[in-house]
């Protein structure tokens, strides 16, 4: 099973305006939930935004490559506290693929938008932007939204011979994997 959902697992960036019902929404927080964190520390939270005035004001939360989120029906945001773990930007972002493959195996569409470090404009940081516009505490740092919605596109999956095995070496770097 966790083969053909990484095999067939697409960004997407259409959505249908379908809702997703409340027991999808509660299996992709409790998938969230469930991803691993250093030593168990789970510094990640999560903020559910369903409102489409909320979803539209969060798509503009980058210069580039957020705006699909306004036609999305669910966005995820995806936060750490920094004092809780040292690596939180890890955990935050195996929290985040967590959402994703969830997302694909209950037959919904996903695309990860970038947060961390990046820029709302020439004088406000994507973080902060999202920070105001949904009251997060200082202490939280930001690390992605996931926008998830009923897929409006389709994408065929990438072909093994795409996949870069040249990438892979064994025991010593330069020696490939297959040979």
């Amino acid at each position: 099973m966790f083969n053909s959902l990484i095999e067939t697992r697409r960004s997407i960036r259409k959505f249908k305006s379908q809702p997703i019902e409340q027991a999808k929404i509660e299996k992709l927080i409790e998938a969230a939930l469930r991803s691993p964190s250093s030593m168990s520390r789970n510094p990640w939270e999560f903020i559910v935004v369903t409102d489409t005035k909320l979803l539209e004001k969060l798509s503009q939360s980058k210069q580039h490559g957020s705006s699909f989120l306004k036609g999305a029906p669910l966005g995820i945001v995806v936060c750490a506290d920094p004092q809780k773990c040292d690596v939180w930007v890890e955990d935050a972002s195996i929290a985040s693929i967590f959402i994703h493959l969830a997302a694909h195996d209950l037959g919904l569409g996903s695309c990860w938008i970038q947060i961390r470090d990046r820029m709302h404009d020439g004088n406000t940081s994507s973080e902060e932007y999202i920070r105001q516009t949904l009251d997060i505490p200082a202490n939280l740092k930001i690390e992605s939204i996931i926008a998830i919605g009923y897929p409006d596109e389709q994408k065929s999956s990438h072909g093994k011979e795409s996949l870069q095995f040249e990438k892979a070496h064994l025991n010593t770097y330069g020696k490939p994997y297959s040979e």
